[in-house]
């Protein structure tokens, strides 16, 4: 395995300098000693940031991401049974999280006297969404709230996370982002479960109003400890927003290999409980292949996290590319039994679902290149990036289902009319790789 090269810069003690040099661009609290701040990688306040981090990653992407069980339930019931834009909602709840990430961290470092209520603005925005969408009497009323309004709202109460981690960690940088990652993946479990029984219960009026109040109450308590460690600037660091990383050759290629990635890394999530009844398994045991794949995406993203604070990216991208590859052109397309789907679900969650603990390493390697770029603005581009995916694979999939040639005329999940999903899926795990390839060849 490749060791992870030494940094060319570290912002944390750059940071804490920026406070002796220069305490006029700091409020009063820089006065005090730099060595009374909070220590960093560890301590009662780190740990419950990182808490934080967990929480607001869990509610905000775990309900996205159970959107499928509002899917099945909208085209079910009047009065949305008939719309061609119930998928809409979905795409737009979690297509602008990811979108939007380069332009809240950009108002969040413009704004710094704000910058620690942000969390508070997008809980409340959140939760508004979800309550006014219990009350839509069509699907452009829910694609503007549960969609576009939590998405907004999940954006912005989740960058924090994303620009205030690098004063938190520092040599454990990856691991915090991989145990952060892993909170989504909690919550892909107890989501769905939930969701479904208080859908057929008491319909989806109930349940955005239910779920707008739970997602406030675990959030709230959380809220002060989701803030910077830092003393807050008076001025705008505009050096912050320095772009000029967007043109160099290796951001471009590892950004190539994340927007490849996540066009296919959706679709097990969305697909597999229909392939599950396709081969004959009850509801139960359908839903079971999507809980088995976020329970496995748990210990990935944790691992993966602790391998990228310890080896190269490359190094942490090839493990998740090979693995991930492996699991859907093998296990996926040949799998004609429940089990084996199974095995399927856990390897892919495994290697796929700990794609993103890669970003940390990634922006390492950027800032190695081009010390002057900000890590933050790097994550969050590397996060549109995703988006890019993440909006771009709902239609493709949906048009290559509709096409799917191969229906009983090829072997297994090959020849099951998801054919053409499997081969779409493994070829975006397989051809993310692009960066080991150009860093084997020296082109980064």
């Amino acid at each position: 395995m490749e060791m992870r090269r030494p940094s060319c810069s570290n912002s944390l003690p750059r940071s804490e300098a920026q406070i002796r040099l220069c305490p006029e661009k700091f409020d009063e609290s820089s006065s005090n000693d730099v060595q009374r701040l909070p220590p960093v990688d560890g301590g009662f306040q780190a740990w419950m940031f990182l808490a934080a981090c967990v929480m607001i990653e869990a509610l905000i992407w775990g309900f996205a991401f159970a959107f499928g069980v509002f899917q099945k339930y909208y085209h079910a019931h009047e009065p949305f049974q008939d719309s061609n834009m119930v998928a809409v909602i979905g795409t737009c709840a979690t297509g602008i999280s990811y979108l939007s990430c380069p332009l809240v961290i950009a108002a969040m470092i413009l704004l710094p006297q704000w910058g620690r209520w942000f969390s508070s603005f997008g809980l409340v925005i959140m939760c508004l969404s979800l309550a006014l969408g219990s009350f839509s009497s069509n699907i452009t009323h829910l694609v503007l709230s549960q969609g576009v309004g939590f998405g907004i709202g999940g954006c912005i109460a989740y960058s924090p996370s994303i620009l205030y981690m690098d004063e938190w960690f520092v040599h454990r940088r990856g691991l915090a982002f991989g145990i952060t990652w892993a909170g989504s993946g909690v919550s892909g479990i107890i989501f769905p479960i939930g969701l479904e029984k208080l859908l057929n219960r008491f319909g989806f009026e109930t349940t955005l109003r239910v779920i707008s109040v739970v997602v406030f109450v675990l959030a709230a308590p959380f809220i002060y400890f989701h803030k910077p460690r830092l003393p807050v600037r008076k001025t705008v660091d505009y050096q912050r927003l320095n772009f000029r990383f967007l043109m160099t050759r290796i951001f471009c290629v590892y950004q190539l290999g994340n927007i490849i990635e996540a066009l296919g890394f959706f679709l097990p999530g969305i697909y597999l409980p229909t392939y599950a009844r396709s081969i004959g398994a009850t509801d139960f045991l359908s839903s079971l292949t999507v809980t088995l794949l976020n329970l496995a995406s748990v210990f990935g993203s944790v691992t993966m996290g602790h391998l990228a604070d310890r080896y190269h990216a490359i190094t942490c991208i090839t493990i998740s590319t090979v693995g991930s590859t492996l699991a859907v052109f093998f296990l996926w397309g040949f799998a004609s039994t429940l089990p084996t789907l199974c095995v399927f679900s856990i390897a892919y969650g495994l290697f796929a679902g700990c794609y993103s603990a890669t970003w940390a390493g990634i922006t390492h390697e950027v800032r190695r290149v081009d010390p002057s770029a900000d890590a933050t603005m790097i994550f969050s581009v590397i996060a549109f990036g995703r988006g890019i995916g993440n909006v771009v694979s709902g239609p493709l999939s949906e048009a290559i289902v509709s096409v799917d040639s191969w229906k009983g005329s090829a072997v297994a999940g090959y020849g099951s009319g998801y054919g053409l999903i499997i081969l779409c899926t493994g070829l975006s795990c397989l051809l993310s790789g692009v960066c080991i390839v150009a860093h084997h060849t020296k082109c980064i």
